[in-house]
């Protein structure tokens, strides 16, 4: 089982926030990337729960998986609510055992991160690693596992700024480190959605792509497009969409 995704040389990566549970939007995204030619879509993780539709999106996704190689799930909590609980954990409660068990089977291969032309892309945090390889090392449950499944950033100065209810807390000194150990310009994220959207002179892309956290913020499921062919440098490599917003 692949750890990390090491995306092609050439093409255009489409990367997808938390879905939870917004079939919806994952129809939408699919249907207009899923056929185009050297399109790769990265899926940032959380399919499940807090949504209406957790069990529809998560088995279309799966399926849509099984069936395009340019489609890559990654893990998030709340798929692996088996190594950690979190909450809310609504699809899981919804569950018979024996289906608790074909779920947490399958989410036990999902990848924790992708890699590409000067970005990292992944659920939570930076795992604490001088190499892109070590991330084959990571064990389910220890520490760098927590840090990208679990870990927020905030915007000031300092490496890790505390632990709220389990989720550790980066700050700008830490991604920086991190970031320069890996040669690499722009994490591309989800998992928080009290995090401002840029972070860390442009290089630091929250991203959210479900209904379930904009019932109140109307125009806030976005994805985000980069050419894999040329180096990423800030976020303003790439092309952020709203898919509430018109097209003109």
């Amino acid at each position: 089982m692949a750890r990390y995704i090491r995306l092609p040389e050439k093409g255009c990566a489409v990367f997808v926030g938390d879905t939870h549970g917004d079939y919806q939007a994952s129809r939408l995204i699919l249907g207009n990337y899923l056929g185009k030619k050297d399109h790769f879509i990265v899926m940032l993780g959380d399919y499940i729960d807090r949504g209406k539709d957790s069990r529809k999106n998560i088995d279309f996704l799966l399926k849509m998986k099984e069936e395009n190689d340019n489609l890559f799930l990654l893990a998030g909590n709340h798929e692996m609510n088996r190594i950690r609980e979190c909450s809310p954990s609504d699809f899981w409660s919804s569950l018979p055992e024996a289906e608790r068990d074909s779920y947490c089977e399958k989410f036990s291969t999902l990848p924790l991160a992708a890699v590409g032309n000067g970005f990292l892309a992944l659920h939570g945090a930076l795992p604490d690693v001088s190499r892109i390889e070590e991330i084959e090392d990571i064990k389910d449950g220890d520490e760098n596992w927590n840090r990208i499944i679990w870990g927020d950033f905030r915007d000031r100065r300092g490496s890790l700024l505390g632990s709220f209810l389990g989720r550790p807390k980066f700050g700008r000194d830490y991604f920086e480190s991190v970031m320069e150990r890996l040669k690499l310009n722009v994490l591309v994220r989800g998992h928080d959605p009290l995090a401002p959207e840029r972070m860390f002179g442009n290089r630091c892309l929250t991203i959210f792509t479900s209904a379930a956290y904009v019932k109140d913020r109307k125009g806030d499921r976005k994805i985000a497009l980069c050419e894999l062919g040329k180096e990423v440098r800030d976020i303003d490599d790439m092309e952020i969409i709203n898919l509430d917003k018109p097209v003109i």
